[in-house]
């Protein structure tokens, strides 16, 4: 937030210089000032769909408005994978409102309020109404009567949370009906017509027993080849579109991490000396952790092999029999652990429960036992009695399903030593439980153990040696490409070359680095920057050698890469011409292998409608007569020649078989319609700019 306020002064502070120039020097036509301020304008918007500008402050209302939503359904989860789906969330309602059903109506689609009101309840339920769990009843069905009290709890509810969730969902059933429809007319447009399902069935159909020779190409570049600057430029001018950009910038930077000195190690290494002897003797193992180690006391029980994610030598010594290890390193950490408890216990158990909630909950669980253990059937107590009644892992009323130490309802972990088939009351945060273990895995041996974990930490000096380390290269480079450079000869520290677009946030292994990508965006070429702190752990020092606008790169900066394209295609034609002219007399595939030093490869009923050959190869095999050579035709690694012996043309390729496969087709391009509607509404997406 303080970046987005510091913009906006910086914003503000900009305006009102253009301003008072237009009002002193009156040299500022109305025409330029609105140009400028509308480019000045657009810098700081969130993104453009179709023309329409997305400000950061009506972007953020939207995302305040669906976080107001995300917590009605799932409580106030404010971890920043949330955050994002819920950004992207308010993203997709704007590309909707101002792109796709734009779109769809040109295309000729309505949703009209008759159908809106069948989709909302009526005949027709949306998807989006059915399987939401606010209207279903305890069977997990949808339930009318249980959207109709929602709805009328709407205009009571005076914090307007409801009526806000009642409006997207209205709004999710409406564009998601305009998604069915756009997607139903595309997919149908998308169809093969009655000849193209005939190829598709000869091709399918026909197969080949084939010999064939592939001649590779030389992996030394040939010198007489050559490419000009004049083929390099016409080809950039046929081919523009191939080399469209985001907006991007190419630095280097230098960066120093923050690690333990070997001071830093011999103090964690003694310090973890000194702890041993109470980890070993302490009576209340649970205070000494949480005060001492790096990982608090677990209930976990580890059967052999799982202390290993810890340390091997740790799992190793326990299962081996020792009851406490001595301490052992590994890297900068230190561990030791301590055997506090061993059984025999399974790893799972099938459990089954009625939940109990009101006042009488553990009179009635009493009771409820009494009838289960002289036979009364579970699951028509379950129907009676229980809260939960949406549980039936096995297709049985109250079957919660196999429960394990990480897939466990907390309160429930004394399952596992409970007997088979006796039912026992229990309490957890969710109410009173009768719970009935049915089945439960061979038991193995187990141990709880306690872990006493210390790893060396950077201490003061050392931190303040790497930022003076990062300080003195900054001071060299004084914040200029050139010095950074020079800084770069003086220190021999190792530069990191980078092309990177605002949504880049990771550098290698260092996550959480936006604010070196910002540097880069808001800096001028030729600049270094200052020291740049990226979690209190890792020193930044940043070039800026060049930005690169969103649009279309340069013909200079591509033209490596068209040289190599290029190089490649003339290279296959002129290694196959020379081929053609190696082979000419040859009448048998072998006679071309021959001359040739190469294996005849041979490939029985080859299809011709196979995906996974070489499409060369198939053209190849196609257009070849039998019993005749054939080629050479060039190949992505080299040039086949080939020689067809039989071909034959079946019925196991069948009709229904090319229109799936052309349904499929269909399907994945269905995929792409956003893309190329973002595309063509030249739809700009600046939200990594911001968040």
């Amino acid at each position: 937030m303080a970046v987005l306020e510091k913009i906006r002064v910086k914003f503000g502070l900009v305006i009102s210089i253009i301003i008072a120039l237009a009002l002193l020097s009156f040299i500022i036509d109305p025409g330029t000032l609105e140009s400028a301020l509308n480019t000045m304008s657009s810098k700081y918007d969130v993104g453009q769909i179709a023309g329409k500008n997305i400000s950061y402050t009506d972007f953020q209302s939207d995302i305040d408005r669906y976080t107001a939503i995300n917590e009605l359904m799932s409580g106030t989860v404010r971890d920043e994978q949330t955050q994002q789906q819920i950004r992207n969330a308010a993203w997709q309602e704007l590309l909707d409102k101002y792109m796709f059903v734009k779109n769809a109506r040109e295309a000729g689609i309505t949703v009209g309020q008759d159908e809106m009101v069948a989709l909302m309840g009526g005949e027709y339920v949306s998807p989006a109404i059915a399987q939401n769990p606010l209207f279903m009843d305890e069977t997990g069905n949808f339930s009318a009567d249980r959207l109709k009290a929602f709805i009328s709890e709407v205009d009571s509810d005076e914090s307007g949370r409801l009526r806000t969730y009642w409006n997207y969902v209205q709004n999710t059933v409406h564009n998601q009906q305009f998604y069915a429809k756009y997607g139903s007319l595309f997919n149908a447009s998308g169809m093969d017509n009655a000849l193209q399902l005939a190829q598709a069935i000869q091709e399918g159909n026909t197969t080949a027993d084939v010999d064939y020779v592939l001649a590779l190409y030389p992996v030394v570049p040939d010198s007489t080849i050559t490419v000009s600057s004049t083929e390099i430029r016409d080809y950039y001018k046929k081919h523009k579109e191939f080399f469209k950009q985001r907006a991007n910038r190419e630095i280097e930077y230098v960066v120093y991490e923050v690690v333990p000195s070997a001071a830093d190690v011999a103090a964690a290494s003694e310090e973890m000396t000194n702890l041993y002897e109470e980890f070993a003797t302490t009576d209340n193992m649970r205070s000494f952790l949480s005060k001492n180690s790096d990982q608090a006391l677990s209930t976990y029980w580890y059967k052999d092999g799982e202390l290993s994610t810890v340390n091997r030598e740790i799992n190793d010594q326990i299962f081996g029999g020792a009851k406490i290890t001595p301490v052992v390193t590994a890297g900068n950490s230190f561990y030791a652990a301590r055997e506090m408890d061993s059984r025999m216990i399974p790893d799972s158990a099938f459990v089954k429960h009625i939940l109990l909630q009101d006042e009488k909950a553990a009179h009635t669980a009493d009771s409820l036992v009494n009838v289960i253990k002289k036979g009364g059937n579970f699951s028509n107590l379950v129907a009676a009695y229980s809260v939960d009644q949406a549980s039936a892992a096995d297709g049985e009323l109250g079957s919660i399903g196999w429960m394990t130490q990480t897939y466990m309802i907390p309160g429930f972990e004394g399952v596992f030593e409970a007997k088979v088939g006796e039912p026992f009351v229990l309490t957890t945060q969710y109410g009173t439980h009768v719970v009935l273990v049915s089945q439960k895995t061979k038991p193995v041996a187990k141990k709880q153990v306690a872990i006493l974990a210390k790893t060396a930490l950077a201490s003061k000096e050392t931190f303040n040696n790497y930022y003076s380390q990062a300080n003195t290269f900054a001071t060299l480079a004084g914040g200029t490409y050139e010095g950074y450079k020079k800084a770069l000869d003086s220190t021999k520290v190792y530069s990191h070359p980078a092309t990177i677009t605002e949504a880049t946030a990771n550098y290698g292994a260092i996550d959480n680095a936006k604010e070196v990508t910002r540097w880069a965006f808001d800096a001028k070429v030729g600049k270094a920057s200052n020291i740049i702190t990226v979690d209190n752990n890792y020193f930044f020092v940043v070039a800026l050698k060049e930005a690169n606008k969103e649009g279309y790169a340069s013909v200079e900066k591509v033209a490596s890469q068209i040289q190599d394209r290029l190089y490649s295609q003339k290279m296959q034609e002129t290694k196959t011409k020379e081929l053609a002219d190696k082979i000419a007399g040859c009448k048998t595939i072998e006679e071309v292998a021959e001359r040739l030093g190469v294996q005849v490869e041979h490939r029985d009923a080859m299809s011709l409608g196979s995906s996974s050959v070489e499409p060369a190869l198939i053209g190849a095999v196609a257009s070849a007569k039998e019993g005749e050579l054939y080629g050479p035709v060039a190949g992505m690694m080299g040039s086949y020649i080939v020689s067809v012996s039989n071909r034959e043309t079946g019925s196991f390729y069948t009709e229904d078989d090319a229109k799936n496969l052309s349904a499929q087709k269909a399907q994945y391009l269905s995929q792409l319609i956003l893309a190329v509607m973002q595309d063509y509404d030249n739809v700009k997406d600046n939200r990594d700019r911001f968040f």
